[in-house]
């Protein structure tokens, strides 16, 4: 790639707004370095002073309030490993081609995050019996209707099942233990482990209880897939990932000497439970070999490996990873057009050339 396709070491997905993927053949442990770890952005970064910056949490609460940044933190706080995953990750490998923004293998990245649990804020506040959401309002704004949306300026918004927000949302301000870069959602961002990156809205200002389902933008219109009830299709907004395994190295197109050991390696990450196996196939699918795991931690990926023995002559080869998670569920051979651009998690092959 030139220059003009790398940025601090990532690939410019495009530049305005800024989206840029880490190289997935990067991968090189269970933490991704906070300077790879994937950008994904629909409008401009919104400039935040951290002196000046407010929570504010209301809706369906008995006792709405709002705190600054320094009260925030000195409230009690968990470090987790958690994965980010962006909802059209490898959009680059549909065909025919769909819009939206072309990302290849990486964006996704496992980081550590610290912050407060929503939690705490919602018992703070007290919810009332009725309550149902929580919406999560970020302080990125832009035109909607670039996107086909309404007209006139929309905050980046989403919403979460009010069980969701007390089991393990997190109001994130630290990154592999560094302060939030604006990239990534200074001051404040919300994780949601387990759910599409989508959900963990970033420059977080407001916290809505609310309670009927939310019809935001970016909950209905966009972020949204065709879901079969009862064989009829029913929009439904995108939550939990489901299960998926990339291959890191070797990487696509690349060259491998016969008859030697080549270490292929990757990692796979499911939404629900955990990965239970990840199988390797070096001939196009007529084999299937099963890999090395690293030790599981949930709401994180698992990575895992492979010593392949080249062939004696020159071929070429085509090399696919196949993840199970513990539920039975097995990423499937094509993707499913019902999900138009998103939810991508169907069978990557990468082809190698051995001589």
């Amino acid at each position: 790639m030139n220059d003009q396709q790398i940025r601090n070491g990532k690939i410019v997905r495009s530049a305005e707004p800024l989206n840029l993927e880490m190289p997935f053949e990067k991968l090189d442990g269970f933490i991704t370095p906070t300077e790879l770890f994937y950008v994904r952005m629909h409008y401009a970064i919104p400039k935040i002073d951290r002196t000046k910056w407010r929570l504010r949490v209301e809706g369906e609460v008995e006792r709405a309030f709002e705190l600054n940044f320094d009260e925030l933190t000195k409230l009690a706080s968990k470090r987790v490993a958690a994965l980010l995953e962006c909802a059209g990750n490898s959009r680059i490998f549909l065909e025919p081609k769909v819009s939206g923004v072309q990302w290849g293998l990486g964006a996704v990245g496992n980081a550590n995050w610290t912050g407060v649990p929503l939690s705490i804020l919602l018992d703070r506040a007290g919810v009332k019996q009725a309550a149902r959401e929580v919406i999560l309002e970020g302080a990125d704004e832009g035109p909607a209707e670039l996107a086909g949306g309404p007209h006139g300026k929309v905050c980046f918004a989403r919403s979460i099942p009010l069980a969701k927000a007390r089991e393990d949302a997190l109001l994130a301000y630290k990154i592999n233990d560094v302060d939030l870069p604006a990239e990534h959602g200074f001051p404040v961002r919300a994780i949601v482990p387990g759910w599409y990156a989508v959900a963990s809205v970033k420059w977080l200002q407001r916290v809505i209880v609310i309670d009927r389902p939310f019809n935001g933008y970016y909950q209905t219109l966009d972020y949204a897939f065709w879901k079969r009830v009862h064989g009829n299709p029913e929009l439904e907004p995108l939550r939990k990932m489901p299960i998926k395994s990339e291959i890191a190295q070797p990487m696509e197109g690349e060259t491998v000497p016969v008859n030697s050991k080549v270490r292929v390696r990757g990692a796979a990450w499911t939404g629900e439970g955990e990965v239970a196996k990840v199988e390797l196939t070096v001939d196009g699918g007529a084999t299937w070999n099963e890999t090395k795991l690293d030790e599981a931690k949930p709401n994180a990926w698992r990575l895992w490996e492979f010593d392949w023995q080249t062939p004696a002559t020159a071929e070429k080869r085509i090399l696919i990873a196949r993840a199970t998670d513990s539920k039975g569920r097995t990423q499937p051979a094509e993707h499913d057009p019902d999900r138009g651009a998103y939810m991508i998690n169907h069978l990557l092959p990468i082809n190698v050339e051995v001589r």
